[in-house]
């Protein structure tokens, strides 16, 4: 999954957790209406479930749209606690995300 997101334009984190029900039109629909972010714009967007084990990937290639999802069988992920409804991380702190480690503690 690193490879991906090799190049994304940035990588956005909503904040508020999602239904993992939804698909590409539900996702992109919170992106546009609740985030206030272009979709297709070339930034992958990152979607968790209220219990923090599942993640849900949106992006756009320039093709076509991506939805990934990544499910940990231990722990959850960590996720930010902030006023904004959208967080923007580096590739660094993407790659430590989807391994399950506390990438907030790396600094930026």
């Amino acid at each position: 999954m690193p490879g991906l997101i090799a190049n994304p334009g940035s990588i956005w984190l909503a904040v508020e957790p999602v239904d993992m029900r939804r698909g590409i039109d539900g996702l992109s629909m919170l992106v546009q209406q609740s985030l206030e972010h272009a979709p297709c714009a070339g930034s992958a967007f990152v979607f968790c479930n209220r219990a923090g084990n599942r993640i849900k990937v949106l992006l756009w290639d320039g093709t076509g749209v991506w939805l990934c999802q990544r499910r940990l069988h231990q722990g959850k992920f960590v996720w930010p606690k902030s006023d904004e409804r959208c967080f923007t991380l580096t590739q660094a702190q993407w790659n430590w995300l989807i391994a399950g480690v506390n990438w907030q503690r790396l600094s930026a």
